[in-house]
């Protein structure tokens, strides 16, 4: 069963940030007033406190639950590759998305760990994006396609969602979406990838930087911004951002790619990523400062810049721990606990 979010053209796009459902503000009340009444001072428990709370304004239960997590994958190509942005050619997608459905990637046996399941989702690898530094990535019609794919397959019943990609040149889309949303300098958005230092980096940021100004990128509008910057697995991103939004499943965005993608929605709506968490801070540069722009704490700092959800199936334990302690301790009353006492200790 998956959401009924549908993407036939821009305006359909557009109608779908508009009236957003927010948290349930009973649960949210009822969550913060039970984690206050809990054997420990207020506060004690700090971030894993905040998240429980958020899980159930988001899930709108008093008592929310992760017994149903799906993790998704969107893998796509970037024609951009043949500027040379990349240490892998686009061939190494292909061979990763099925390394992930052989089971040998990390993201499997995070997975397994952190039980969630797993869904590999291929958008056309046999054709790239168009290289946008000649002209736009996609058509309209290639844009709606992708984020159809990407609502298409959240699952009605998730109590959360992990958000992942996989896709050789995919760090320059992102970066090339993130200058044109916030500004700043290319250098300031470009990373490393796939392993790129010295000339070959700098080579990057100045493809960015062409990419940007060839398509006015600061002035474009969102749904724009995916057809001329964008990739597939960006805009299922933002198509599953979106189709979680509309039926109240809390998301876990990994890393800088996933993160860019479903900050173009700002663009159109400023909540519009209200029910997301950002899962860890990425060893990409850009990342922070899209969590600086986006106003987002990152659940965990690792060094990580694998992509492919890794982060998010991390994070995902920290949500296990927050709701273990929420749902599993005492309150003071019931361990008949001096609440006096325990604050002043």
């Amino acid at each position: 069963m998956t959401c009924q979010v549908e993407f036939r053209e821009r305006a359909d796009f557009e109608a779908a940030l508009r009236d957003l459902p927010g948290p349930d503000r009973d649960a949210c009340a009822f969550a913060r007033a039970r984690q206050d009444s809990l054997t420990k001072p207020r506060g004690a428990l700090g971030k894993l406190e905040d998240l429980s709370v958020f899980l159930a304004g988001w899930q709108a239960r008093r008592m929310p639950r992760l017994e149903k997590v799906s993790c998704l994958v969107f893998a796509g190509n970037h024609g951009v590759v043949a500027q040379g942005i990349s240490a892998y050619p686009a061939e190494v997608t292909r061979q990763m998305v099925r390394n992930f459905e052989e089971g040998g990637a990390a993201i499997n046996q995070l997975c397994q760990l952190a039980e969630a399941s797993l869904q590999v989702i291929a958008l056309e690898l046999d054709q790239p994006t168009r290289d946008f530094t000649c002209e736009a990535a996609m058509t309209e019609a290639e844009v709606c396609a992708a984020l159809n794919a990407g609502a298409a397959t959240v699952p009605v019943t998730a109590d959360c969602l992990l958000l992942g990609e996989m896709g050789i040149g995919n760090t320059t889309a992102a970066a090339a979406l993130s200058l044109s949303l916030f500004g700043g300098q290319a250098e300031d958005w470009v990373g490393p990838g796939t392993g790129l230092k010295g000339e070959r980096l700098r080579h990057k940021a100045r493809v960015v930087a062409e990419a940007v100004r060839r398509h006015n990128g600061h002035e474009l509008e969102t749904f724009d911004l995916l057809r001329c910057l964008g990739g597939r697995e960006l805009a299922a991103i933002a198509g599953a951002v979106i189709a979680a939004r509309h039926r109240r499943i809390p998301v876990l965005l990994d890393g800088f790619i996933s993160t860019a993608a479903a900050a173009v929605l700002t663009r159109v709506t400023p909540d519009s990523l209200d029910h997301t968490l950002l899962s860890h801070l990425s060893a990409e540069p850009g990342h922070r400062h899209l969590a600086e722009a986006l106003n987002k704490e990152p659940i965990l700092h690792l060094d990580l810049r694998l992509g492919e959800a890794s982060g998010a199936a991390i994070a995902l334990m920290i949500l296990r721990a927050a709701l273990a302690t929420y749902a599993g301790m005492a309150s003071f009353d019931e361990a008949r606990v001096s609440r006096e006492e325990a604050e002043n200790d």
